[in-house]
């Protein structure tokens, strides 16, 4: 049995934070987990610049509405399915994701929470779980699954190294360069046929 494990972000839509660094007009945003190894750290940063900028869920939001899947996303994500498994693990947040998942056909998705005060200021954020990406593939594992795994960011690795196959999907030169032992691809026909050789 077999079951394929896909970040979101970088692979099949485009960053959430970049987006709204480039609507916001504050620069500083852009910084993403391909960065920022430290996800408590980067996230923590976020709601300061966030706080001290007076902008909230709302915000993020409204502009997530705007965010379309990649092209050629979809089609990858709707013939996968149809041969496997598949489900998305992010360390984005429900209240990102949702409209993101309808445009992408609502498939399964395991992510966090954001922690959202009365007046949409956002506080905090509730982990699902510690290490999520890695601790939810040996979950899978562990109920008979063999996963497979893509991802383009440092968040991404502990979950492709501990799969029976995992491949970089349009990550960074230097993730590539420290990583040369995964395979990295850039177009979704690459991804998807190493793929089903490993299924």
């Amino acid at each position: 049995m077999n079951i394929v494990c896909l970040d979101l972000e970088g692979v099949l839509v485009p960053e959430i934070w970049i987006a709204f660094a480039e609507a916001s007009g504050i620069p500083e945003l852009r910084r993403t987990t391909r960065d920022e190894p430290d996800y408590d750290k980067l996230m923590r940063w976020r709601i300061g610049i966030l706080k001290e900028h007076g902008l909230g869920l709302k915000e993020i939001q409204d502009t997530i509405a705007t965010i379309r899947p990649l092209t050629g996303a979809k089609e990858f994500l709707d013939e996968l399915r149809s041969i496997t498994q598949v489900v998305i693990i992010s360390d984005t947040f429900t209240q990102f994701a949702s409209p993101l998942m309808e445009k992408l056909g609502w498939p399964t998705i395991f992510c966090n929470s954001l922690e959202v005060a009365e007046n949409g200021e956002i506080t905090g954020f509730k982990m699902r779980i510690e290490n999520s990406k890695l601790t939810t593939v040996r979950a899978l594992q562990s109920i008979g699954y063999d996963t497979i795994a893509s991802g383009d960011s440092y968040n991404d690795l502990a979950m492709i190294q501990a799969s029976k196959a995992g491949f970089l999907f349009r990550s960074t030169d230097k993730i590539k360069a420290d990583y040369p032992e995964l395979p990295a691809f850039d177009d979704y026909g690459e991804l998807l046929a190493a793929i089903k050789a490993a299924l």
